[in-house]
């Protein structure tokens, strides 16, 4: 294992998230971008919230975007009902239709040194449009420029699982942009270099009667419009990536080419994070992979919490030392840990 967890672990817990509205609590701050602006380092957090609940009844926070103004709405089901099911603690199943428990938005949280981090009182990017009628998750933050592009999961019930794009300059104000990736579709990570001209994307489809769940590469002319789809990466059989695989932090540029942090878990879910070395040219070509995980739950804020046995990165910065690598995560699907990792020893257990 090439991973050193910071001694401070968790980095972020519930309990240092302050809800968006008084009768809702938080229940999850993780899975965070990761960027270095103006002398910090900033983890934009999901933050899961859900509405207090009563004792008989479930409640469920869902958007109404049908007035001038979005709301986030609180929904009751009756546990008595024979038409609730929730025997699924993450989602209701209501006459059979699925609401989630929890509705998340992105929070900024800041840091001078990169481990004690600061949580903001209120969000950053909030769910205001019917594609978000069940939150905004999982950012990745790419620079290019003095622009800062946010990409985050868009989810609902009516459009399923898309990907839109967001700009920020200050991380003050923002502008969200369209969907980008319809659905279903999770992990773009966008590069931070143009190659060949164009705008390049790792993304994940998620393959409904046939295939697995992969990475894709894309091009695009503007960041909006995506094409020239490439098959790049699949999970592989008996190893620590058999289930499914996924990008996490942005591509690193690096002399040997392009470095990515990406998630793989297990048929029986065990998410973990290894390294691929990309073409610096050609990123469809895969130089080099992680044969063993870099990191895998072993700590007791890993293997138990909300949902077990995950690590699940967005984001990761390098120190200026120039080999460094802190990669941030969410630990059990509940709170953010980091890592710090030695570039020079992943290209050795990469082989080159």
């Amino acid at each position: 294992m090439l991973a050193n967890r910071f001694l401070e672990n968790p980095l972020v817990v519930q309990s240092m998230v302050k809800p968006s509205r008084p009768d809702f609590e938080v229940t999850c701050a993780f899975n965070a971008a990761a960027i270095k602006h103006n002398n910090e380092t900033l983890l934009l957090l999901r933050v899961a919230e859900r509405a207090i609940q009563t004792d008989g009844k479930v409640s469920v926070p869902v958007l109404n975007c049908e007035g001038e103004t979005s709301v986030i709405e609180v929904i009751e089901f009756e546990l008595s009902d024979p038409k609730t099911d929730y025997s699924d603690p993450r989602v209701v199943h209501y006459d059979e239709k699925p609401y989630l428990t929890t509705i998340s938005h992105l929070r900024l949280a800041r840091s001078k040194d990169g481990v004690n981090f600061i949580v903001d009182d209120t969000p950053f990017i909030m769910p205001d449009r019917p594609t978000e009628a069940y939150g905004v998750e999982d950012s990745r933050i790419t620079k290019l420029g003095d622009t800062y592009y946010i990409q985050y999961k868009s989810v609902s019930y009516e459009s399923s699982i898309n990907v839109t794009l967001a700009t920020t300059k200050d991380f003050i104000t923002y502008e969200k942009g369209p969907i980008i990736f319809c659905p279903e579709n999770l992990d773009v990570a966008i590069f931070p270099d143009k190659i060949d001209g164009k705008y390049v994307a790792l993304h994940r489809p998620i393959p409904r009667q046939i295939g697995q769940p992969c990475m894709w590469l894309a091009y695009s002319p503007d960041l909006i419009h995506w094409g020239k789809h490439e098959l790049i990466m699949q999970p592989r059989p008996g190893k620590w990536d058999s289930g499914r695989i996924g990008a996490s932090a942005i591509p690193i540029k690096t002399e040997k080419g392009w470095l990515e942090i990406y998630h793989g878990a297990t048929d029986s879910d065990v998410y973990c994070l290894g390294a691929v070395l990309l073409d610096i040219d050609n990123p469809a070509k895969i130089i080099a992979r992680s044969e063993e995980a870099i990191i895998k739950p072993e700590a007791e804020y890993e293997t138990s919490g909300f949902l077990p046995n995950v690590i699940f990165s967005c984001g990761a910065t390098m120190e200026d030392d120039g080999d460094t690598i802190n990669v941030y995560y969410g630990a059990a699907d509940h709170i953010t840990c980091g890592a710090r990792f030695s570039m020079k020893e992943i290209f050795e257990s990469l082989g080159v």
